[in-house]
């Protein structure tokens, strides 16, 4: 049996119960993730974190300003696409991506129509292209925004006629900048890639993504 002064002595003091209360009852949840893109593509890397998130559709102007380098031009969207859906999510932490690919100072997005996309394969043929992808994470509750950007150097094969056909015939390729789909058959008229996140290519850089998640306390793995 205990004496007083062992029961005593095994009692918390009222700052270290605090603490333990705290620590046990108070813990401030993680905020709910939102990806603010319409792009399949990019919703099916994000399933790769294993992190449930909403997708909802930034309307955002994609025209870049004058004389805006197509850097600045991903990073800027990037950030406008997050600040889109700002309103509707007060307490979340919200994705913006944007991409832009240019070879020299000619810029390829989406072509939308076979002949654009024919158009923009001839002119990469035996060219570098980069591709730039602005990635923003911002968190609505406090307004704190992390902001990156990675390139991505793409050489492309010297390409026949033929080949870009049978390309065509076989992919849907009219939703991809510069026409060439890597995480498909795209990938077979490239000669080789230069990236810090192979997942950049495709428009979300997950390795980015997952250190900025971090940062906003969600663990990963």
């Amino acid at each position: 049996m205990l004496s007083c002064a062992a029961l005593a002595s095994q009692r918390l003091s009222p700052i270290k119960a605090c603490k333990n209360i705290c620590k046990s009852n108070f813990t401030v949840p993680i905020p709910q993730l939102i990806l603010a893109s319409t792009s399949p593509y990019r919703r099916e890397l994000l399933i790769r974190l294993q992190i449930p998130f909403e997708v909802c559709a930034p309307a955002t102007d994609e025209t870049p300003l004058p004389d805006e380098i197509p850097a600045v031009t991903a990073e800027r969207l990037a950030v406008a696409k997050a600040h889109a859906v700002l309103e509707r999510y007060p307490d979340a932490l919200i994705i913006g991506s944007d991409q832009v690919a240019y070879c020299g100072t000619q810029r390829f997005s989406k072509p939308g129509s076979r002949d654009k996309a024919r158009a923009q394969l001839r002119s990469l043929s035996g060219h570098v292209v980069v591709f730039h992808t602005g990635l923003c994470l911002l968190n609505s509750r406090n307004g704190r925004t992390h902001v990156r950007g990675v390139a991505t150097e793409v050489r492309f094969r010297e390409l026949a006629d033929a080949e870009i056909e049978r390309y065509l015939d076989k992919e849907d390729a009219l939703n991809c900048a510069g026409s060439a789909r890597s995480e498909g058959l795209g990938v077979s008229l490239l000669e080789w890639m230069k990236s810090d996140d192979p997942t950049a290519l495709v428009g979300l850089p997950l390795i980015a993504l997952a250190e900025m998640l971090r940062a906003e306390g969600f663990a990963l793995p």
